[in-house]
């Protein structure tokens, strides 16, 4: 048996560790098959890790994966933190405790959504340290969290000293564009055993580029991250396909991500994965400053305090109805084995035909010993009919002859055929049987199905009678008795007799939630002047990372003249902007770096300009289209300029592309007639600015190619792929030679230039006031004077509440209800989190009205600013609710 961990040395033996073939994962204790839910330390309270632990065990799960976030432990350059909330040794620990594997995942990306996929901030200080690319400024910065991380894991490796059963390198490297992959995966594997990792190392694919994800490393195992659409009856054919491609190179398939529904995740097992590990099972939350910015989508998305993808936890800790999914799903793993654990992916040689939307291509395991396991994916919401025509792998023998047998609707009954039932005591063969099987004993078969189960053994078939709660369906069949229950039944079973007789524990009682509560009154802090940290004066508008903020905000102040000014262009603002400009605050900014226009018509002669800028989250994905969503790109209020001057310069474009000949033509930008419909078309034109400028197209849909070359000296270029997102290219002052390539779109409406003259607005000066100055500010005591809500504040304006909370055992959502506020909230002496509250961006993730505290975290304190827009700033109520809601 080949292993691809052998060159590097590692003894992987079934007794000594893990060991990976075509046919699965092998333990020391034998093979299995692997259910693993996504778990994190960093978004959990620390006193409830050991509760969320044991809970993903009692669904049946058996393994937990966990990133570990590089920059939530280097909270600094050369700081770094591994207590509290930050032990990720004790998380491990309590996971082995806990009876869980553990997959660790310490990037250095990460994803995740969290703070910029993990990366430090401060890496984008250096702009030649390249993120995620095989550069020795980056190295050398990994190398130090590597000498950090590693050893904690290398430490807590199973099967002698802990839970880690599998380390992961980088995180789907094949989104990004990655200029020496292979160099970039060995160094990170050379680092991995450097440290004595010998557990199997992996590198999962995003889209199913399994050699953008590992570089084609030795010794490090692809993985693959499915997210389909659940209703899709394509899935089985996409994963099989990987699953063939992994057992030419003796692998197993491991899913490290994928959808979290059940009915799903029956499907990818059936097609042949050995790890299933459904991203985010168990939901939690981003406290403090940790989100991330991303794209989903929408260019500029923020996720929300809540971490939470429907998973089969919430963020509270309540077990959805996929929890018992889950459950349900492992009884059948468990019953069935080594032997399901050890199956081989096949199409079906027992073809069925429904009159439900089902697989295009149905997937089978043949199971070690004989046998087959065959689901049967109903697509819809009626119960239907799945009859089988044709005959069993391998034996020959009919299966079912075209009997017909029901499959409930929104399923994906696990059917078995032809399985030998020598392993449970019993001389024959469960020929077929409709339903999942759920416990096996000596003259004992028990199914979990909600509608009448088909079951043939031998030649014997009987049909057992739909089960309802605590009456199961019986029947006997070839000396064998035969038991459905309900899948809620099947769940809270705990024995079953010779006789079969079956012991089912009853439900947990239910609690009724109680009602929200209404809270008017807190207590205003009399000083609300939040010390801040001098940063200096700037002749142009430094980043907030300079100012060493790498999570936190900061304020820029200056004085400027706008006689004979009009407007003012903001270039490369992010996250979080408001603007004042002579007394008048502006609606709130979050353009994430792309271009804004702003009005300054009222303003005349010397006035003061000042910019509050807050840090919602770095990028945690290269999205190319807004500046401020690139991987590592920094913070702050970026370039104010004042615009002298706008001229249209639509017209008077050389034409080159098509049939277009010499002289080339002269026509307006876009306005080439040509029958070649999307075949690209290039226009070119000089243009002179005596000061820095901004050139502005107007009408941009799909993204267009523009280049800028020195006119005079006819040599330097840059490329620019402008988008509709940020439809603008800098230029310095001169003449320059402008190309716009574009494909020919005749009903696009063409395009409009305008160029704006620009003078910088100079003479900063900032102070910052990163997140440690405003939780200490946030938890000091304080005096204060009770005041009753509503609260109207001011654009700009900022209040300081103190409120008091009920006793909580589950801890406590907080819904502020108002209009046009962002609100901070402090508790047990850390940040919780953000609620923005009216006119805001898009948010992702779990619900993003409310701010969880959780049980011990006393003394809630509340940060309200007003933002200006077109309603006034209003705290109304705060709405209460106890986090079992």
């Amino acid at each position: 048996m080949s292993h691809p961990t052998t060159t590097l040395g590692q003894d992987t033996t079934p007794d000594q560790g893990i060991a990976l073939d075509a046919r699965g994962i092998r333990f020391a204790g034998g093979p299995q098959l692997v259910l693993c839910a996504s778990l994190f330390y960093f978004r959990l309270p620390r006193e409830q890790w050991r509760a969320r632990l044991a809970q993903v065990r009692a669904s049946g799960y058996t393994c937990v994966d966990v990133y570990l976030p590089w920059n939530f432990h280097e909270t600094a350059p050369g700081r770094w933190s591994f207590e509290g909330r930050r032990d990720v040794a004790a998380f491990l620990d309590l996971a082995q405790e806990e009876g869980l594997y553990v997959i660790a995942r310490p990037g250095p990306y990460i994803c995740s959504e969290w703070d910029g996929g993990a990366l430090p901030a401060w890496l984008g200080l250096d702009p030649q340290l390249k993120v995620r690319q095989h550069e020795p400024r980056f190295l050398d910065r990994v190398t130090a969290w590597f000498d950090q991380a590693l050893p904690l894991l290398a430490e807590r490796q199973y099967p002698a000293n802990g839970p880690v059963i599998m380390v992961q390198l980088e995180n789907e490297l094949d989104f990004f564009d990655c200029e020496d992959r292979t160099g970039y995966l060995t160094a990170l594997r050379d680092q991995a055993v450097r440290h004595g990792i010998t557990v199997p190392l992996i590198a999962c694919s995003g889209q199913g580029d399994l050699e953008g994800a590992t570089g084609d490393v030795p010794g490090v195992v692809p993985a693959c991250n499915f997210y389909p659409d659940d209703d899709s009856p394509h899935i089985e054919p996409e994963v099989r396909r990987y699953a063939e491609l992994l057992a030419e190179r003796d692998l197993p398939l491991l899913i490290t991500e994928t959808n979290r529904r059940h009915r799903t995740l029956r499907r990818l097992l059936a097609s042949g994965a050995s790890l299933i590990a459904p991203y985010l099972q168990s939901s939690g939350w981003n406290f403090g400053y940790t989100p991330s910015a991303g794209n989903w989508g929408r260019p500029g998305n923020l996720m929300s305090h809540g971490y939470d993808f429907g998973g089969y936890v919430s963020s509270t800790g309540t077990e959805r109805p996929e929890y018992a999914e889950a459950q349900l799903l492992a009884r059948v793993i468990d019953t069935l084995g080594p032997r399901l654990a050890l199956a081989t992916p096949t199409v079906p040689h027992t073809p069925f035909t429904t009159d439900f939307p089902t697989s295009s291509s149905p997937s089978a395991l043949r199971l070690d010993g004989g046998g087959l396991l065959l689901a049967v994916p109903h697509l819809g919401t009626r119960t239907g009919m799945a009859t089988g025509t044709g005959t069993g792998a391998g034996t020959g023998t009919a299966v079912v002859n075209g009997e017909p047998v029901a499959v409930a609707a929104d399923s994906c009954p696990l059917m078995l055929v032809d399985v030998p039932l020598g392993p449970w005591g019993h001389e024959g063969t469960l020929t077929l049987a409709s339903a999942d099987l759920v416990a096996a004993g000596e003259g004992v078969l028990v199914f979990s199905c909600e509608v009448p189960v088909t079951v043939v053994v031998g030649d014997t078939r009987v049909e057992i009678p739909a089960p309802v709660a605590g009456a199961p369906g019986r029947a006997t069949a070839e000396g064998l008795t035969l038991v459905a229950l309900t899948p809620a039944d099947a769940i809270r079973l705990r024995a079953t007799d010779h006789d079969g007789t079956v012991h089912i524990e009853a439900p947990a009682p239910v609690r009724p939630a109680p009602a929200p509560v209404e809270v008017r009154r807190a207590r205003r802090r009399v000083d609300t002047t939040v010390p801040e940290r001098a940063a200096g004066r700037h002749e142009l508008p430094p980043t907030l990372e300079s100012l060493g903020v790498y999570r936190g905000r900061g304020t820029y102040r200056t004085t400027t003249d706008l006689t004979g000014v009009d407007e003012l262009l903001l270039v490369g603002a992010a996250d979080i902007v408001d603007l004042s400009v002579a007394g008048r605050t502006r609606p709130t900014i979050a353009g994430f770096g792309a271009t804004r226009r702003i009005d300054v018509r009222e303003g005349t002669g010397s006035v003061e300009v000042e910019a509050v800028v807050e840090i919602w989250g770095h990028a945690n994905f290269d999205d190319a289209r807004l500046p401020a969503l690139r991987l590592g790109a920094l913070r702050g209020l970026g370039t104010l300029w004042t615009v002298r001057e706008t001229t249209d310069v639509s017209a008077l474009w050389s034409v080159h592309g098509h049939w277009a000949g010499r002289p080339a033509p002269l026509r307006e930008l876009g306005g080439w007639s040509s029958t070649r419909v999307g075949v690209p078309v290039t226009y070119t034109r000089e243009i002179r600015s005596d000061t820095a400028a901004a050139l502005h197209l107007k009408g941009v849909v799909e993204p267009v190619r523009v280049t800028v070359a020195d006119a005079e000296r006819h040599t330097d270029h840059e490329t620019y792929t402008v988008h509709a997102e940020d439809p603008w290219v800098p230029l310095t002052a001169g003449t320059h030679r402008i190309s716009v390539t574009l494909p020919h779109h005749p009903s696009g409406g063409g395009l409009r230039a305008e160029l704006l003259a620009l003078d910088p607005v100079t003479d900063w000066t900032c102070s910052a006031q990163d997140d440690d100055l405003l939780t200490a500010f946030a938890t000091e005591a304080a005096p204060g004077q009770e005041v009753l809500l509503p609260l109207t504040l001011a654009p700009g304006e900022e209040a300081w509440l103190d409120v008091d909370l009920p006793p909580s055992h589950d801890g406590l959502l907080l819904r502020p209800d108002g209009t046009q506020i962002r609100v901070t909230g402090w508790a047990g002496g850390e940040c919780v989190g953000r609620v923005w509250v009216g006119d805001r961006p898009d948010f992702s993730g779990g619900d993003a009205n409310v701010l969880w505290i959780p049980p011990g975290w006393s003394r809630l304190t509340l940060l309200v600013r007003g933002a200006a827009g077109p309603k006034a700033a209003e705290l109304r109520v705060l709405w209460l609710e106890s986090a079992d809601s």
